[in-house]
């Protein structure tokens, strides 16, 4: 009977704020899908580090014609010298392979890369440098091999890709705190509007909550059908936002991948994940503004 009596409650309640209900229902789906958008963001920047740092290799190039750094003042590397830094790059135990790229692979690459460039047109195959490509066992190890061989004789420069990619991850750090802070200033909006409605429905309902009172029912009896419409309304708001998170995950799979094939995506592991994260988000934010709004408004 209470069980009945309660649904009953809250039954009346939606009806008679359904506009205010239905504004409710709209923001938590906009704020949680914004956080959630910010969650997968974070997935995303995870998953391209994962993809690149793994293929992040060193290269140390070797002295050429062209070369004015110190250590390539004694000329062009010799057989020797290549050799022994061959030899000391596959010692080291932070190294995975080393592969040697000559003169010839290096201009060949080249211009596999810039095919459809003027510039291909103006290199020849003695400007560009002969090198060592390093793959290491962890990427986060590539100082070794920087401080091992930079100003070594016979090597030009050590280059490592991990500063490059750097640069362009700090850039997604960006963009994805912004889309966290912006969510998380919407699900506080929404925190608002939910302890807002509820402040007007518990006005609507004093006369109610008064008998209630008279008649011996406790504070929880009946605060509870006021604080399980602000428990719906964020559950459906949470629907509604996994819902949208997941048509975003099917048009990156469907249209972006495709055209975007050298990087990797976040996975669907990533998404029911980042949904589990709202509806916990969703219920403590509707728990807190609602038991925080009535405490204060619903005195009988």
């Amino acid at each position: 009977m209470r069980t009945r009596f309660l649904l009953s409650e809250v039954r009346i309640g939606l009806r008679r704020n359904l506009t205010m209900t239905f504004a409710v229902v709209i923001t938590v789906a906009i704020s949680l899908s914004l956080l959630g958008i910010g969650l997968l963001s974070n997935a995303q920047v995870g998953a391209m580090k994962d993809y690149w740092y793994n293929k992040i290799e060193v290269s140390v190039f070797l002295c050429g014609a062209l070369s004015d750094s110190p250590s390539c003042s004694g000329g062009v590397v010799t057989p020797d010298q290549r050799l022994q830094i061959q030899q000391d790059l596959q010692a080291l135990p932070v190294v995975q392979s080393v592969y040697y790229e000559s003169q010839a692979e290096a201009f060949q690459r080249f211009e596999e890369r810039f095919k459809n460039s003027a510039i291909a047109q103006n290199v020849t195959v003695d400007q560009l440098p002969e090198s060592f490509r390093v793959k290491l066992k962890d990427p986060t190890q590539y100082q070794v091999v920087v401080s091992a061989f930079s100003g070594r004789p016979g090597v030009d420069v050590v280059q490592d890709q991990r500063t490059i990619l750097e640069k362009f991850f700090r850039l997604l750090a960006v963009l994805r705190n912004g889309a966290l802070l912006v969510g998380l200033a919407s699900v506080l909006t929404a925190a608002l509007l939910i302890s807002n409605t509820l402040r007007i429905a518990a006005f609507n309902r004093r006369r109610e909550t008064g008998v209630m009172r008279l008649v011996g029912a406790t504070s929880l009896s009946i605060q509870l059908p006021f604080l399980m419409e602000g428990i719906i309304s964020a559950i459906i708001g949470w629907a509604i936002a996994t819902g949208l998170l997941a048509a975003l995950k099917h048009v990156i799979d469907t249209r972006v991948a495709p055209l975007l094939s050298f990087t990797k995506f976040f996975g669907w592991n990533q998404v029911w994940l980042s949904s589990a994260y709202l509806l916990a988000t969703g219920l403590v934010v509707s728990i807190l503004a609602s038991v925080l709004t009535l405490r204060r408004y619903l005195k009988v």
